[in-house]
């Protein structure tokens, strides 16, 4: 089994970031530096950060509906609360799929499969996901169309958006925008680039997946359909 796999199956991270790992030395394999490419073979002892993994024998799912406040990492060199802090009760290791910002709040799977997560958040997957924004201002049609043809965020254009107004006034109004893209901080970008400064932005869908009236802060086990549409996808 290649190494950034059998780290993701060791519920450690992504293969992706296992890459990343690997890359900066915190992996060894037998007691020595492990290089990226290395298939691991009975009998070898694979450690990343000093700690010896073992590939998960149970793959977990679960939808976290993420406050705002929190990193969508495993740890933070700043200190600040993650999103594993907000499930102490789960044993086994596991680690968000792709990310959402600081100042973002909604859906996140949280699993320790690395099979799915590295395929969730392949760049070549057009996987749809859906964000409320209140966005300052009111915001017109004009600019939904702008949103809906794809719109510069400083040197990209993004794909096209859909986009559905829920409210409008003057001080501030509510959209719904669905991307099939994740650039850093894409839908804050997107309004700006047509006026809107986002003032609350909540993730509501992966695909055709939803949360299905989680309370914000906490978290649910995946249903076995759930867990069968994600990986079709």
């Amino acid at each position: 089994m290649r190494l950034n796999k059998y780290i993701a199956h060791s519920g450690v991270c992504s293969r992706r970031k296992a890459d990343q790992l690997i890359g900066q030395g915190q992996v060894t394999v037998n007691g020595q530096k492990a290089e990226c490419g290395y298939d691991v073979k009975d009998g070898d002892e694979v450690s990343v950060a000093g700690r010896i993994i073992r590939p998960e024998k149970r793959l977990i799912y679960y939808i976290l509906n993420k406050p705002e406040g929190y990193i969508t990492s495993v740890d933070d060199e700043q200190g600040r609360q993650t999103v594993l802090d907000l499930m102490p009760d789960i044993r086994e290791r596991i680690y968000p799929v792709g990310r959402l910002d600081y100042n973002t709040s909604g859906m996140l799977i949280m699993t320790n499969d690395g099979d799915l997560a590295y395929k969730l958040t392949s760049p070549h997957k057009d996987i749809f996901k859906t964000y409320v924004a209140e966005v300052a201002g009111l915001f017109l049609y004009r600019d939904a169309e702008k949103l809906r043809r794809g719109v510069d965020i400083g040197g990209y254009v993004t794909k096209p958006a859909e986009i559905d107004i829920l409210r409008q006034s003057e001080s501030t109004s509510r959209v719904e925008i669905r991307i099939s893209e994740g650039k850093k901080r894409q839908v804050r970008r997107m309004f700006d680039a047509v006026g809107h400064r986002v003032l609350k932005l909540e993730r509501t869908a992966i695909g055709d997946l939803k949360m299905a009236h989680l309370r914000v802060g906490n978290y649910r086990k995946m249903t076995a359909n759930e867990i069968a549409y994600l990986k079709r996808l």
